[in-house]
């Protein structure tokens, strides 16, 4: 087991459900205080209540187990990011700097703050968009997110902190349930394909957007985390990449196992928020600098998802 003592902020969400276990499995149980700011009597190992923008009782629970690694994953999403702007800027941003700033005073080592494809707009190229280009959000969560990149670099620049990012695309998972993003069609769409037999998408059936099977967004996080400092040359935030698809070509997978299954299209808001992010990512920094591959493609994405959560919804 690896040394390290670590904390992960939002530890309740979608990414952060199966971070802790991959995690504990790393570095064991007692090493890995997973915290959210609500009680969590399902957690088996340590667990603290902490409200992310309480720069205090973070502080509190760093130095009480000498933590020295922070994962970073309480966020307000784009899609209820844009029903309460003001919440979603202090939430995403305020936590931002109350830890890049622990970090420089050396309260702990490393620190890990996850991006989006959200920090693109409209007038970025939307085909293999790469590592560095136009950057014109137009959604408050994507706002956030570029600016949070912004500090990271500077915080490294000039404080030599030791942040790592990534640029998630959609995240697909069976573990948790979708959390008020834009391409959380594509986990709500497996969960009514198996229990109704149809499902009605918020996005056109050709809207082609980047996502990522959860058990390759996890690894990659610990993959860039677990890299020596010198081999991470990006402190802003890695684009990452595995398939692209769309609601339609989503919907002709899942009918290889449920040959009924059917879909409706009643785009709403959250169509215009895709229609400005890349329909496919170059993550070609990531791969050189720190070893990225992915592991899944869309097919086999489709299988496991289906396989898990008939388990579960049984």
């Amino acid at each position: 087991m690896k040394k390290d003592t670590i904390l992960v902020l939002g530890s309740g969400g979608q990414i952060g459900t199966e971070l802790i276990t991959a995690l504990r499995n790393s570095y064991g149980t007692s090493q890995v205080i997973a915290s959210d700011i609500k009680p969590n009597t399902n957690d088996t190992g340590p667990y603290e209540i902490i409200n992310v923008l309480d720069k205090a009782r973070i502080a509190e629970v760093i130095d009480k187990y000498k933590v020295t690694q922070v994962y970073l994953l309480a966020a307000m999403l784009s899609a209820t990011g844009e029903k309460f702007p003001e919440k979603a800027w202090e939430l995403n941003m305020n936590s931002l700097f109350y830890l890049l700033d622990m970090a420089r005073e050396k309260r702990f080592d490393k620190l890990y703050w996850p991006s989006s494809i959200a920090v693109f707009g409209p007038t970025t190229p939307r085909i293999e968009t790469p590592q560095h280009t136009i950057t014109e959000p137009t959604t408050i969560y994507g706002i956030s997110k570029l600016a949070g990149e912004r500090l990271c670099e500077w915080y490294f620049l000039k404080h030599g902190v030791d942040v790592r990012s990534i640029r998630y695309p959609g995240l697909i998972s069976y573990t948790a349930p979708p959390g008020g993003g834009t391409t959380d069609y594509a986990v709500d769409i497996f969960h009514q394909a198996i229990k109704n037999g149809f499902y009605t998408s918020f996005l056109s059936a050709g809207t082609r957007l980047p996502m990522m099977y959860m058990p390759d967004a996890i690894r990659a996080t610990m993959e860039i985390m677990d890299a020596p400092a010198e081999n991470i040359k990006i402190r802003s935030s890695y684009n990452l990449s595995a398939f692209s698809f769309t609601p339609a070509e989503l919907a002709h997978e899942i009918r290889q196992y449920i040959p009924d299954f059917q879909v409706f299209y009643k785009p709403d808001f959250r169509q215009q928020i895709a229609d400005s992010w890349p329909q496919s990512i170059d993550d070609t920094e990531a791969r050189k600098d720190w070893g990225w591959k992915p592991q899944y493609t869309l097919p086999a994405m489709v299988k496991d998802m289906l396989d898990n959560l008939k388990k579960q919804l049984k």
